[in-house]
């Protein structure tokens, strides 16, 4: 293998990594014109911080170590499962399962998981509904988290009311999906839901609305912090498009 080809490899991680978090400016230029050095200057001051004991400093490794190797921490908790079968081990993969969009695995484990004794909890319920959503299974999504509300009335989760909302939509329940966008918009943390309330407006012909909302996002988005509309700036755009359209 050519020396430079590895450096070449860890630029390339890197610069996917600074666009991910956020930190395009000024380090997408740096790494991208001072090959080797620039990635080294960005570990030395962006991520050994990070990564030396804090939380958030492992978090930024594992999501460092899964650019470099994907499917590495797959494999290890395939192996942990044979190893120990617990409902721990079996939520582990699962939850991997659903990052690196093995749906159909991720399903196997949580009814796995909650046919046990011990299993039966609204996050293993959740956790199906996700995989049922990824495998296109809309209808069996909305119906596992409408028995989940069923069954726990008191349990909250705006992921999973925000997921409820988008199965509404996908089965053509649309004014329930709007009355869920709407409600789950007043506290999920991100505009995601209101901007999926405007899209689904504008496709249904209902453009006024759509823009009022949309214009009603962009006036709150341009109040928040930077590093608010950096982490949203996808749904600020989409937002934009729909008040300018």
């Amino acid at each position: 293998m050519p020396f430079g080809i590895p450096f070449a490899l860890i630029d390339i991680v890197l610069i996917v990594h600074v666009i991910k978090t956020g930190r395009f400016y000024p380090w997408f230029f740096v790494i991208l014109f001072l090959p080797g050095i620039g990635a080294a200057i960005y570990i030395a001051l962006e991520l050994v911080p990070e990564w030396t004991g804090s939380a958030k400093g492992r978090k930024a490794w594992r999501n460092f170590a899964t650019a470099l190797d994907p499917s590495g921490r797959y494999r290890r908790l395939v192996d942990e499962l044979g190893v120990v079968d617990t409902i721990a081990n079996r939520a582990a993969l699962a939850e991997e399962c659903l990052k690196i969009g093995k749906f159909d695995e991720a399903l196997e484990q949580y009814v796995a998981i909650l046919e046990k004794p011990l299993g039966d909890e609204p996050a293993y319920m959740l956790g199906r509904a996700l995989a049922e959503f990824g495998l296109g299974r809309f209808a069996d999504a909305s119906a596992t988290l409408e028995g989940l509300k069923h069954r726990w009335p008191y349990y909250n989760s705006a992921d999973g009311h925000l997921l409820y909302a988008r199965s509404l939509e996908a089965v053509g329940r649309n004014e329930e999906a709007l009355e869920n966008y709407e409600a789950v918009g007043r506290y999920f943390p991100g505009a995601e839901p209101r901007v999926r309330q405007a899209q689904l407006l504008a496709r249904l012909g209902r453009i006024g609305e759509a823009k009022a909302l949309a214009d009603d996002i962009l006036r709150t988005l341009s109040r928040a912090p930077d590093h608010v509309r950096r982490r949203q700036k996808d749904w600020f755009a989409e937002a934009r498009r729909i008040a300018a359209a």
